[in-house]
């Protein structure tokens, strides 16, 4: 009982970092994927694991070696117009991401309970704000790992109904590669969702968080904490659980909509909720109300971070006082961040753009950013001078190259098609 406790314990920001990712917007993005294509892109998930992983750990590591946040550390370090143009086109795309989100839970609240989409907005909205600025962050950590719980009902749901698992396992191990525009836009869409730019700075900063509540130091970017033996060993175990979680998730939705909506020739989905809605009648009401609580709570995990990830790294550059263990009156310009980015990411679902086409929109913007910052990440990851003795390794720097290479292309092959 003692060792599961522990295990428990050593699971926070990496763990939170990786469920966050499958917020409704990925959601909707892995249920078109399956719907569309069925099982054929299920080897996606196995491909982004590592590089998820890898990525994710470096942000963590940076957090925990110097105290400082993602964007604290480029600014310190590096070029700040490379980061100012980083930091605005993640603003951007986290807004356009909140928006979605937040039109998601409305939208599943409202298949749930036949109460007005409006009042699910306003609702689910002042909930998300009421969390980040009002709540400790003990608590509010507490609550967020909590909340990674909801994502278990996309597994649930799978076994619900009748799978080939056999081709399940093909699809999974062996990659269909396909030069169709459609199908390989859905790749970059899914890369592009995977591999977040808001999950970088989220996870390095939620290190520091961390170590504040340990009291390995005083205040975010106040000087180099005291580093316990074991906090980097499990951190990067708390990081592998995380992705490996997000992916098994991501895998697990495909899964569900290749087997019901794919397989009866509904092979367009535009919202995380239409997918729990076309699959009441394929998989019964405990599966439709499963899928929709499931949206509800990925979005109250999702949206947070979302906004707070913005926050962080548009104060870090601009050197306000920033986190969630500060008061509002202690950072006040952190937290006003928070609220403007989520009361725009409301008004997105009264324009007369798709919300399919945004989280395309989205996806192109943290493709552009992603590459730029992870050329960053690996260059501080590498730095003795910042790093001391916590610097890459081999086999760290070779996948790094690789997913900033696959990252850029992908972008590339992105933009080409929408022009």
């Amino acid at each position: 009982m003692n060792r599961i406790k522990k295990f428990f314990k050593i699971l926070g920001p990496g763990f939170i970092t990786g469920a966050s990712d499958d917020d409704p917007s990925g959601i909707a993005t892995y249920a078109q994927t399956g719907a569309q294509f069925g099982y054929l892109q299920l080897w996606t998930t196995l491909f982004t694991f590592p590089f998820m992983t890898i990525i994710q750990e470096m942000c963590g590591r940076i957090g925990l070696v110097t105290g400082r946040g993602l964007a604290g550390v480029i600014r310190e370090n590096y070029n700040k117009t490379l980061l100012y143009g980083a930091v605005s086109l993640l603003l951007v795309a986290n807004v356009i991401n909140i928006g979605a989100d937040l039109g998601a839970m409305a939208a599943a609240g409202q298949l749930l309970f036949k109460i007005p989409f409006i009042f699910w907005l306003i609702g689910v909205t002042i909930v998300t704000l009421l969390l980040q600025v009002f709540v400790s962050y003990p608590t509010y950590a507490k609550f967020l790992k909590y909340l990674t719980l909801s994502l278990f009902s996309y597994v649930i749901v799978v076994f619900m109904v009748k799978q080939d698992w056999s081709q399940i396992a093909w699809a999974t191990l062996v990659p269909y590669i396909s030069m169709d525009k459609t199908y390989l836009l859905n790749i970059v869409a899914v890369l592009g969702t995977t591999i977040s730019p808001y999950l970088f700075f989220w996870q390095a900063d939620e290190e520091v968080e961390e170590e504040l509540e340990r009291g390995d130091m005083k205040a975010l970017g106040s000087g180099r904490p005291h580093i316990a033996r074991k906090a980097i060993s499990n951190m990067r175990l708390d990081t592998i659980i995380g992705m490996l979680f997000s992916n098994v998730v991501a895998f697990f939705i495909m899964i569900t909509t290749a087997s019901t909506l794919h397989k009866n020739g509904i092979f367009n989905i535009q919202t995380a909720d239409q997918v729990a809605a076309a699959l009441r009648p394929l998989a019964g009401d405990f599966a439709y109300v499963l899928f929709a609580l499931g949206i509800l709570g990925t979005g109250l995990l999702a949206v947070p971070i979302l906004a707070g990830s913005a926050s962080y790294a548009v104060a870090e550059s601009m050197k306000w006082h920033v986190g969630l263990s500060q008061k509002f009156n202690q950072a006040r310009g952190f937290y006003i961040v928070i609220i403007l980015a989520t009361l725009v990411g409301i008004l997105i679902n009264f324009t007369s753009i798709h919300p399919f086409q945004m989280l395309y929109y989205a996806a192109a913007l943290n493709g552009i950013c992603a590459p730029i910052l992870m050329v960053l990440i690996l260059m501080i990851s590498n730095n003795k001078k910042i790093m001391g003795n916590h610097t890459n390794g081999l086999g760290s720097n070779i996948l790094g190259i690789i997913i900033v290479i696959v990252m850029g292309a992908a972008t590339l092959a992105l933009i080409f098609s929408m022009i």
